[in-house]
């Protein structure tokens, strides 16, 4: 397999794993206003662990939600930070493959 594809297919996958955070985030969000069922908070963070660190951490600031709890406020910015750490690393180890 050659690089470009990966990082496309790699680009792409990013892309579903943050647009589905964000969405989820957005979807909560708009539960709580309307007083229907929420999104688990569960949900929410296995979403943003599963390479959707930067989805969660915009749909926090963008959407002003999740904001009051100190454990979306350290853990998702720790999981983007983390996930960057790593596509870095990933993307070095193919740079740098035989």
């Amino acid at each position: 397999m050659n690089k470009p594809l990966i990082f496309g297919i790699a680009a792409v996958i990013l892309l579903i794993t943050n647009l589905t955070c964000f969405l989820l985030m957005k979807k909560d969000k708009e539960s709580a206003k309307k007083g229907k069922w929420r999104v688990k908070e569960r949900t929410l963070f296995i979403s943003c662990a599963c390479f959707g660190g930067l989805g969660g951490v915009l749909g926090m600031q963008l959407l002003r939600h999740k904001t009051q709890h100190w454990y979306f406020k350290l853990f998702f910015p720790v999981f983007l930070i983390l996930q960057i750490a790593l596509l870095g690393l990933g993307v070095y180890l193919l740079l740098n493959a035989g």
